[in-house]
């Protein structure tokens, strides 16, 4: 049995104005303690899969007696060391009926290594535990139970700058029964969605044969000039890339001392493709790049990709239209579609969450012009200043999410959208897009 849908009427407008107000209010009522809780994630960064004191923060937080209204049931180490799962629900109409809508806010809290929380992984954590308790708070003030059972999850995801902590946890089951899924991640602008692309990892290991280097070359066999050639090839296949194609790598290991012929390199390649499709082709290049330089060096090759490939967000235009109408409310300026459509992004394993449940994964301004993944973004991530614009996305979502649960239609248009886009993604749909009439374009600037 599906989920509770809204009643035919849906509350009058000033009552559901009401409740935004009353989740923005629960938003600044507990500024200091989020405040604190990103404080506290920022200033001990963990990577990825190792975020222990992360956890505990973000579980002792939930936890906390001090949190106004109704306990949550938080269960740490949620099929995974580093994962929570925190929920609240209301009480449920009178009389049997379906089960409640199941709403999600995701928190990440791991960093990058080297320089800590140069993406900003703080203030995922931060918004979609605010967004969660405004969201929470709003429910609870009214005078009456819901006449739309409702229950609150925030999960905490470990590990999405390396290894995709989002894909373990939908193959554990975390993500089954949710009905819509939020979060929002730091920028250089306000955006209620950019295309984050498709990606896949790849570790390539050269195997050849050492010699001395001066004295009989001629019987090694050069791991190193696979790695150089493999590199160099990648570099002319270049010129046949798609625009939107994105390689770029290391080489981790090219040799111990210049007077031994390198028996072993190894290389490490990030490959992006806006869709899993244009993915794979690309995949294919990159590989044979690699192949051939084995055969022309005489070196055997190891070829292994990443145990999880994150996959292209997929866009819902009805939850991005409605968190639009309530950011502009806020005073959020939003990027304009040409920038969304000129403009690249990164790679997230949200992409992967969105092919499951349909999701809204938004951009916030932090009040700095610094490029994510460099020091200055670290610094910008801790900062008071970023703090007011953590907590308006967050009064943003609460909004949205209060959208989805009372405006008649909209949930509907929600799934229908999420329906669509999938089938147009794997192929199997060529259609005018839902609410679009025939021959009307549609517009279409993270991590890892």
């Amino acid at each position: 049995m599906g989920p509770q849908e809204p009643p035919p009427g849906g509350p009058a407008v000033p009552a559901l104005e009401t409740l935004k107000q009353r989740a923005c209010e629960s938003v600044e009522l507990n500024a200091a303690r989020l405040g604190a809780l990103s404080r506290d994630i920022w200033s001990r960064p963990e990577l990825a899969y190792e975020e222990h004191r992360a956890h505990d923060t973000m579980t002792r937080f939930f936890s906390s007696g001090e949190l106004p209204g109704a306990a949550w049931d938080v269960q740490p180490r949620y099929k995974l060391g580093t994962a929570f799962r925190a929920e609240w629900g209301t009480a449920a109409p009178r009389g049997p009926g379906p089960r409640p809508l199941r709403l999600a806010f995701l928190c990440e809290y791991d960093a990058l290594p080297g320089i800590g929380h140069a993406c900003g992984h703080n203030l995922i954590a931060e918004v979609g535990a605010a967004a969660a308790l405004g969201l929470k708070a709003a429910l609870e003030s009214l005078p009456q139970p819901a006449p739309v059972a409702v229950q609150i999850t925030v999960l905490g995801t470990p590990a999405e700058e390396q290894g995709g902590g989002k894909i373990d946890l939908i193959n554990a089951g975390a993500f089954d029964g949710l009905d819509v899924v939020f979060m929002a991640h730091p920028s250089q602008e306000d955006a209620a969605y950019l295309p984050d692309v498709a990606e896949h990892d790849v570790t390539v290991k050269y195997y050849g044969k050492a010699s001395h280097a001066a004295a009989y070359p001629w019987e090694g066999v050069n791991a190193l000039d696979a790695a150089v050639l493999a590199y160099n090839n990648l570099s002319v296949l270049r010129q046949q890339m798609k625009p939107t194609w994105r390689v770029h790598g290391v080489i981790k290991n090219g040799g111990v001392k210049p007077n031994i012929i390198p028996s072993y390199t190894e290389l490490e390649f990030y490959l992006r493709a806006p869709s899993m499709k244009d993915l794979s082709v690309l995949t294919e290049k990159v590989e044979n790049c690699f192949k051939s330089a084995a055969l022309a060096t005489g070196c055997k090759v190891e070829i292994k990709g990443g145990e999880n490939d994150y996959y292209n967000v997929l866009p819902n235009k009805s939850l991005q239209k409605v968190y639009k109408e309530n950011g502009k409310k806020l005073g959020i300026e939003f990027i304009s579609e040409d920038c969304i459509l000129n403009g690249l992004s990164g790679s997230t394993d949200f992409g992967n969450v969105t092919f499951v449940v349909p999701g809204l994964h938004p951009y916030f301004y932090i009040g700095s012009d610094a490029l994510n993944h460099t020091e200055q973004y670290t610094e910008a991530a801790g900062s008071q200043n970023a703090q007011f614009y953590a907590l308006r996305t967050a009064k943003a979502l609460a909004m949205t999410a209060l959208d989805v649960i009372f405006k008649p239609s909209l949930l509907k248009e929600v799934r229908e959208d999420f329906r669509w886009v999938k089938l147009k993604e794997e192929g199997q749909i060529n259609a005018v897009e839902p609410n679009k009439e025939p021959g009307v374009g549609t517009g279409a600037c993270a991590s890892h």
